[in-house]
């Protein structure tokens, strides 16, 4: 009896403190969370005279006058830099041979385009991924691209299929590249 009491007693006290572990490790709420979302988005925008920027008349350790740099960390460099959308899931390609799945082929692609137009992107992802998915498609059908997948020829060719018919569709998106960053494939 006083064995099932202990073991109950242990079992409660460790879900206790796992939901207070787990509280504490989830993401912030309330004023905190608040305040550090306002100074995040203000971040970036700060001119060059702002509160950690370097200021002109500061003098550094070693007794120059510190110069402001191009890239420095107050700079609001996003708007005219590149900025790269994350597809919320992979690509799985099936690999037809003689009229029945052979394989499959998994794709991690990210896009490089204009930071301009990020949440451009991210609110077209549906299409984007049917265009991807369509070129995935008809390359998968050549039957020798995805066969040798350390060749590099085979991987520019699909990258810059890739890219040629996301800027067909989207030619105003400021498309610049795309990123594989992940490829397998699996035999069936």
């Amino acid at each position: 009896m006083m064995k099932n009491l202990v073991t109950a007693l242990v079992a409660v006290i460790c879900v206790v403190i796992g939901g207070v572990v787990g509280h504490m490790l989830r993401g912030g709420s309330g004023e905190a969370s608040a305040a550090s979302k306002v100074e995040g988005e203000a971040h970036g925008e700060k001119e060059a005279g702002g509160d950690h920027a370097p200021k002109e008349k500061d003098k550094d350790a070693h007794g120059g006058e510190k110069k402001a740099k191009k890239d420095d960390h107050g700079a609001s460099s996003s708007s005219s830099g590149s900025a790269y959308f994350k597809f919320s899931r992979e690509f799985v390609v099936p690999i037809i041979q003689n009229e029945r799945v052979a394989s499959l082929v998994i794709l991690n692609i990210n896009i490089e385009s204009d930071a301009a137009m990020s949440d451009k992107l991210f609110s077209q992802e549906p299409v984007i991924r049917d265009v991807v998915m369509t070129t995935l498609i008809e390359i998968s059908g050549d039957g020798k691209t995805f066969q040798s997948m350390t060749s590099i020829e085979n991987y520019e060719t699909l990258r810059s299929l890739i890219l040629g018919a996301l800027q067909k569709k989207f030619p105003d998106m400021g498309i610049k590249n795309i990123l594989i960053l992940d490829i397998a494939r699996q035999d069936l």
